[in-house]
């Protein structure tokens, strides 16, 4: 029994480690949690326990408690809880490091960042298996809508955005969390949420929090299954669609904007072979990690 518990220990600390790993992943624009769940070997796991999740709530919802204890039998609480402890220490910690950063050194955390999403987009496009006509059609067309909707100047307070603007941003991004590659912070940082939710969760702002809790279970769970259904039905268009928003989406992390977020060249005492250092640093951290994401991949595909 001793021994039980110790394994059950080691395993548990282990699912954190990985927790913080994926934490501090999704709260960086560019890097993927998912990404990191794939490479340590949990994404299908995760997959499972979030469908059991979603499906688990719903029947609570619904009244249904013998068919919502029936998936919380099956849910996975082992790697769901501890998993859930690092995740969320590594946000805590990453909401109170990156807001510093983006107002003392904000053009070289953007070309971080900058580097870190274009490391990124070749993870969907090796995933598109006929790159025809309708699959480059659909690439250029979410690409210029992307460019086009993050040069848009945003209106209003952005301290203080609107409750349905929270709930459906955090309803979007989540969805990030389901595709290998695809960064929810970044995300975010593309629609204009990205420091606000920041300092949100920095300061302890519950009601933020609640609010943006609720936009990414009902994303997770609505927008999961019509992902999957996607990527069964239209998987090359749906990679297609995902590489051009990726593309036309790095306008809103170009280190150099004027207020009204037209795009500029560096001015005189900014900063520039920093930036491009950063920026290259990104992009080959990602393309290391995607390899070794690959690599993971071939070996679960080809077993022992």
């Amino acid at each position: 029994m001793g021994l039980r518990r110790g394994y059950n220990l080691r395993e548990s600390l282990t699912h954190v480690v990985q927790g913080l790993l994926m934490g501090a992943a999704d709260i960086i624009p560019g890097v993927s949690g998912g990404t990191i769940a794939f490479i340590v070997g949990i994404y299908p796991r995760l997959i499972a326990a979030i469908s059991h999740g979603f499906s688990m709530l719903t029947s609570l919802v619904k009244g249904r408690l013998g068919e919502m204890r029936r998936h919380g039998a099956r849910l996975e609480w082992g790697l769901v809880l501890p998993l859930a402890a690092g995740i969320g220490a590594a946000l805590l910690v990453g909401a109170k490091v990156i807001p510093t950063l983006l107002e003392t050194r904000p053009h070289e955390t953007l070309g971080l960042f900058l580097g870190l999403v274009a490391g990124s987009v070749g993870v969907p496009w090796k995933r598109i298996g006929r790159r025809n006509m309708s699959v480059l059609c659909m690439l250029v067309g979410t690409c210029a809508a992307a460019f086009f909707l993050t040069g848009i100047p945003v209106s209003g307070d952005t301290l203080e955005p609107s409750g349905i603007r929270v709930f459906a941003s955090a309803a979007t991004a989540i969805c990030a969390m389901i595709l290998p590659g695809v960064s929810g912070a970044f995300l975010l940082k593309a629609m204009g949420m990205y420091e606000v939710t920041l300092h949100a969760l920095n300061d302890g702002n519950i009601g933020y929090i609640a609010l943006f809790a609720a936009g990414a279970i009902t994303g997770l769970g609505l927008f999961s299954r019509l992902l999957n259904h996607l990527l069964r039905q239209h998987a090359d268009l749906t990679m297609a669609a995902l590489v051009g928003l990726m593309i036309g989406a790095l306008r809103a992390l170009w280190p150099w904007q004027t207020a009204e977020h037209a795009l500029r060249m560096p001015g005189e005492g900014e900063p520039f072979w920093m930036v491009v250092l950063l920026a290259a640093a990104g992009f080959a951290f990602i393309t290391i990690l995607t390899r070794q994401a690959n690599r993971m991949g071939r070996q679960e595909t080809d077993g022992p």
